[in-house]
């Protein structure tokens, strides 16, 4: 059994729970957030990660159980609308719970992770640095989560706190498996990503894994994508 604990947040379903899953295989002890509570894997916590106070005493209680050596910030929403459109409220909702509630959560596990080291790994999206219609929002919180890990990176290293980012593209799970399923949306994916198919919340779950358990002590502050090369694709 790996020493310390990992927060997983989002951790009741679709990439967090393959997140969770896939440490708690490996040996680790893994405490999920969500704000059901629910999930298969690991200790749950029933936690509003935009509840700046419900974070600070959770993560407070869990340090309380023992040590913390690790914290998956994956928890996140998607909010789609045309920029012309896009009201004040969807841009705030979707920028609170996927870039402040990084912050928040990453600063407060900061001093548990300070007393002996430890890892950070950001949940983004390729989306960072891509234009999409539509997708304002989402795209504009998911940079701000790669700027993010890059300040927090720079910042911890003297502490021995690594942060890193990792930036899936399209993913199948239980929320858009039927969406990936039509055939006009197989075809566009054949065609716009190289590998020919969307990956498996499991691809994402085995690299965030293999970044603690490898522990590189040199590799911070980069952002990782795994998107089967659509980013780069021409």
């Amino acid at each position: 059994m790996a020493e310390g604990q990992i927060i997983v947040t989002g951790a009741s379903k679709g990439i967090g729970l393959a997140i969770a899953q896939e440490l708690e295989q490996r040996g680790y002890q893994v405490v999920g957030l969500s704000r059901s509570g629910g999930g298969s894997a690991g200790r749950q916590v029933l936690c509003d990660m935009t509840d700046e106070a419900a974070v600070r005493q959770a993560f407070a209680n869990i340090a309380a159980e023992g040590p913390v050596v690790g914290l998956v910030n994956n928890a996140g929403v998607h909010i789609g609308g045309a920029t012309a459109t896009l009201s004040t409220n969807d841009f705030n909702k979707t920028m609170a719970l996927n870039a402040t509630a990084v912050m928040v959560a990453a600063r407060e596990v900061y001093p548990h992770l300070k007393e002996s080291g430890g890892t950070i790994v950001n949940i983004g999206s390729f989306f960072d640095k891509m234009g999409v219609p539509d997708n304002l929002a989402y795209c504009s919180s998911k940079a701000a989560v790669a700027a993010m890990t890059r300040c927090m990176a720079v910042e911890w290293a003297k502490d021995g706190v690594r942060v890193m980012n990792v930036a899936p593209g399209y993913i199948e799970t239980d929320l858009n498996r039927d969406f990936l399923a039509r055939e006009k949306v197989r075809a566009w994916m054949k065609s716009r990503i190289p590998m020919g198919s969307p990956g498996q919340p499991g691809d994402v779950a085995r690299l965030v894994a293999a970044i603690f358990a490898e522990n590189i002590g040199f590799l911070t502050g980069e952002t990782i994508y795994i998107d089967g090369a659509q980013g780069m694709n021409h």
